[in-house]
């Protein structure tokens, strides 16, 4: 799981079965819904698939890092949260703006390279007309070449575009859309040639089939479950931690701490992130280093567990 929550990316078993269902929807070009509980991580997982807040990050100038723009550039996917209110113009509206922002994501790597040759073909232009650095031949063949060179390459970067990269369009909280809204998406996957992933509530899939000519283009229906032991404890003994959360790497060396873990959430991303926040909470009021199983009952307590968590 990844986003602004966490500092370490455990790949799950989930995160990888939900990433192969979308490079099914993008490579065929189909529909897919996607549908879970709550706390499961559907969100966390799209925008990772998507890599969106990392695009967010370098359009937003927060990290402009050279790493960064060589990850993002290879991304194919727009990631959007259906709003409450959602109106088809305002949709296509959005839509439209995330997708132009990763066409510029994808051409700044190409503007960057295309500029900084125009840079070296100017420098050499300049050098080549300067009567005093090149007395003898500033108005010579090479230096006309050197000057039309710049131009040419000014011209390029001008002109410079790419075609809009997005072959998969991520649409989350999508039991939120309305029949008008929903044809608007529709509309979109038919007019672009791409893929579409859905996300929401299980009961979705159900229902989308009240609209046939959005349901019959559906290839791909595929379900986000909780995590199971396996990864929960994978997320728990190799490093990830919910952002801000200070917690010592061998806290969690009390098997009867862990099996607590796994029994109150079980494998609920979302309550994972909640009790280990109330643990940290209950280690520091009562001055312990360790998670035991007294420890995690203290800190459930504190949570409130509704039944579809």
């Amino acid at each position: 799981m990844n986003d602004d929550a966490d500092i370490a990316f455990i790949e799950t078993r989930e995160h990888r079965r939900f990433g192969e269902f979308c490079d099914a929807c993008e490579s065929h070009r189909y529909i897919g819904l996607c549908y879970g509980p709550p706390g499961v991580g559907k969100t966390l997982s799209a925008r990772r698939y998507a890599r969106w807040d990392k695009i967010q990050a370098y359009a937003d100038g927060v990290d402009r890092t050279s790493s960064l723009l060589k990850e993002i550039s290879k991304s194919i996917a727009v990631f959007y949260t259906a709003p409450v209110v959602n109106s088809p113009g305002k949709m296509e509206r959005e839509i439209s703006k995330r997708r132009e922002l990763l066409r510029q994501v994808i051409i700044a790597p190409v503007r960057r390279r295309a500029e900084a040759r125009m840079r070296r073909l100017l420098g050499r232009a300049e050098k080549l007309r300067d009567p005093y650095r090149n007395p003898e031949a500033y108005r010579g063949a090479a230096a006309v070449k050197a000057e039309n060179d710049f131009l040419e390459q000014r011209n390029r970067v001008a002109r410079l575009n790419v075609a809009d990269p997005t072959t998969l369009l991520i649409v989350d909280e999508a039991d939120r859309l309305k029949m008008t809204s929903l044809e608007q998406v529709r509309d979109i996957f038919d007019r672009g040639g791409i893929g579409l992933v859905l996300i929401g509530m299980p009961g979705m899939e159900k229902q989308l089939a009240r609209y046939p000519q959005l349901y019959s283009r559906v290839g791909f229906v595929h379900e986000f479950r909780t995590l199971d032991e396996a990864d929960t404890r994978r997320l728990l003994l190799e490093g990830w931690r919910p952002r801000r959360l200070l917690l010592a790497a061998d806290a969690l060396s009390d098997e009867e701490g862990i099996a607590g873990i796994l029994q109150a959430t079980g494998g609920n991303f979302r309550l994972i992130q909640q009790l280990l926040t109330q643990i940290v909470r209950v280690l520091r009021i009562n001055g312990l280093a360790k998670i035991t199983a007294p420890v995690v009952e203290a800190a459930r307590e504190n949570l409130v567990i509704g039944a579809a968590a």
